[in-house]
């Protein structure tokens, strides 16, 4: 079959009309039909879209279905464990990678997209693993090597500005890329306030987040040099994460750096710090009972890393 597609003028109706530059968006109401059709029940469905809807809200549901690589779906499944804040079963996970594994199989044997990136991504079994921190003395070195990253002939001032914000506020990617300056409250300069809007079970909340003003100064550095018009962050989420490997490599660590590494890490630094856990919990955006999970692996965290220390 020939896989170069007519790119159809309208939102796309039918299987058919599907092709690498589709946005995922447009694809799912063309999938709910294709799971119905094949006699799947109203539970397997409205589970697949949902799951399909998740992927939607991490990647991007403007994102062409021929972007998508193994590595972003593995990346999405590391976010449903330990990056969104709400726990994830090994029942949920597990049938979540068979979403992945259907919906893109699918769009492959349609001749939608060239190949199938949820093939090789894993089924697993077990308890989730950790996530990965920064250690005290990586924070350093990656604040030292953002410090040093140039755009052209110049300092580049959003690397170490994007880096000491996450690490301080374990924002989530989303959270962080609709950010604008009118969030920041400056009303008392030794203490500014960051108001962060998140959604909860389809409702918008706000939280307050105090910040350090250097994070601030650093911010008024960066808007002077990028001079963004509404948002603070005027690139994609995944130029952000690009930024975030950049320092990571640049500092040296093993491990690749993420949004979910530093909320993590913002936790774990929290915690240390000797802040309560309500203090902490609050800062995440996290429910009660969200919080239970993640502060179990929070103290699993502090104790590897105590450790690691003594060793």
């Amino acid at each position: 079959m020939n896989d170069l597609r007519q790119l159809p003028l309208m939102e796309p109706q039918r299987p058919e009309d599907l092709n690498p530059h589709t946005e995922l968006r447009h694809t799912i109401p063309i999938f709910q039909a294709h799971l119905l059709g094949a006699g799947k029940s109203t539970h397997t469905v409205n589970a697949f879209t949902a799951d399909l809807h998740l992927l939607a809200d991490q990647a991007g549901g403007e994102m062409a279905l021929g972007d998508f690589t193994t590595d972003i779906l593995n990346d999405f499944l590391a976010w449903l464990e330990n990056g969104r804040g709400v726990p994830c079963s090994r029942k949920s996970y597990a049938r979540r990678v068979t979403t992945l594994k259907v919906f893109f199989k699918w769009l492959h044997e349609l001749n939608a997209i060239p190949i199938d990136p949820a093939k090789a991504v894993l089924q697993r079994s077990g308890p989730a693993p950790l996530q990965d921190v920064l250690a005290p003395d990586e924070v350093q070195a990656c604040l030292h090597a953002a410090r040093q990253m140039k755009r052209g002939d110049h300092l580049d001032t959003r690397p170490e500005f994007l880096f000491r914000l996450l690490v301080d506020t374990g924002l989530k990617k989303g959270e962080a890329s609709a950010l604008t300056p009118a969030d920041i409250d400056r009303s008392d300069p030794q203490q500014p306030v960051l108001t962060v809007k998140h959604k909860v079970r389809n409702v918008f909340k706000e939280r307050r987040i105090a910040i350090d003003p250097e994070v601030v100064r650093l911010m008024d550095e960066y808007l002077r040099q990028y001079l963004p018009e509404k948002v603070i962050f005027n690139c994609t989420s995944r130029n952000l994460e690009y930024i975030l490997t950049d320092v990571g490599e640049a500092a040296g660590v093993a491990t690749k750096l993420s949004f979910e590494m530093l909320r993590w890490t913002c936790a774990v630094r929290d915690t240390r710090a000797g802040h309560e856990e309500d203090f902490v919990r609050d800062k995440l955006g996290l429910s009660p009972i969200s919080w239970v999970e993640t502060r179990a692996k929070i103290r699993q965290l502090i104790d590897l890393q105590i450790r690691s220390e003594n060793r």
